[in-house]
């Protein structure tokens, strides 16, 4: 019987920790591909945090993976390009197996030369998936909102 309780409580204790380590990974996601495509532009690194098919609904508009790339090449040709720092509060978090999905509030502030242009804020939400590569969304949903207080 001892053996059984221990057993169940090992059983429990690594499901919780690779549940608390799935929500890590897929916030860190988020952090990630922010920071990579849309701070750093760098179109080389979609399929790092993208699947094949992935979609952005941004504010109304169908954002695929030909016209993130065709928005970063612009946006990296900008000669003096601002910085892009970017924060989230995540909302909730929640992951069934190889499924995960995500809600957060997105603040970009966008700076040049150490003074602050604009500060943007967004309520998104994300779907991802785990792949043999690690977790990769699939679908990002987006809304501009007046900035949270």
């Amino acid at each position: 019987m001892k053996t059984l309780l221990v057993l169940v409580a090992l059983l429990f204790s690594t499901t919780a920790f690779s549940q608390t380590s799935d929500v890590r990974q897929v916030e860190q996601l988020i952090q990630d591909s922010f920071d990579e495509i849309f701070s750093n532009y760098n179109a080389e690194k979609l399929t790092d945090f993208y699947t094949e098919d992935f979609i952005l609904l941004e504010h109304g508009e169908v954002w695929d993976m030909a016209f993130i790339r065709n928005y970063l090449g612009k946006a990296k040709s900008n000669p003096n390009p601002p910085t892009r720092t970017n924060r989230f509060e995540y909302i909730k978090t929640i992951v069934e197996g190889d499924r995960a999905w995500i809600a957060y509030h997105n603040y970009a502030t966008i700076s040049r030369d150490g003074q602050v242009l604009r500060e943007l804020y967004w309520l998104e939400s994300a779907n991802a998936i785990r792949t043999e590569n690690g977790w990769r969304l699939d679908m990002l949903h987006s809304t501009r909102a007046d900035k949270k207080e």
